[in-house]
């Protein structure tokens, strides 16, 4: 096997390639004994769909992050293109979480979590696992609960800006 060359990637050089990344825009909550939290977030995946498992990252650092782990669940919920302002909130442009979550519906869940009335999707997550890598914790959660709408945009992440895109109408290819 022929040896790969590599070499040192700055900080700022692999943020420039990741912002040529297109992801969707989540707002990501939680609800329980530690409190009432959320945060903005393009960082997700699926992880398995036996059990359904998924993950997103977090910044280590965040007021909010012992809450996450304390409250042992959360909530992905996949933004529309109406959702543009409600990322902002959530990013941090409010610092005040009660004012973050006034500025939109919300429904209560089975766990106790709630979830953004008019997400795409949501996903009710009870927290499995945590690992911390640099400065993000890597949240694992099993899916206990979806709720899904039939229309809307995606709201997307590219090139530092939100943009939308229509519900798919057709197949691709040929």
């Amino acid at each position: 096997m022929e040896k790969l060359e590599t070499r040192e990637v700055s900080r700022t050089e692999f943020r420039n390639a990741m912002a040529r990344v297109c992801a969707p825009v989540n707002v990501i909550t939680t609800k329980g004994p530690a409190g009432r939290g959320g945060f903005t977030a393009t960082a997700m995946c699926s992880v398995t769909d036996e059990p359904p498992t998924l993950l997103v990252c977090m910044n280590a650092g965040s007021s909010q992050a012992q809450m996450f782990v304390e409250n042992r669940r959360f909530c992905v919920n996949v933004l529309t293109g109406e959702h543009r302002d409600l990322a902002g909130l959530f990013a941090g442009k409010e610092k005040d979480m009660e004012a973050r979550y006034a500025a939109a519906r919300w429904t209560d869940l089975k766990s106790g979590n709630q979830a953004l009335a008019d997400a795409i999707v949501s996903f009710d997550c009870n927290l499995i696992d945590v690992h911390r890598v640099g400065t993000h914790n890597i949240l694992i959660g099993a899916v206990s609960e979806i709720r899904t709408r039939a229309d809307g945009h995606a709201l997307l992440y590219f090139d530092r800006n939100f943009v939308h895109v229509p519900t798919a109408t057709g197949s691709f290819g040929g």
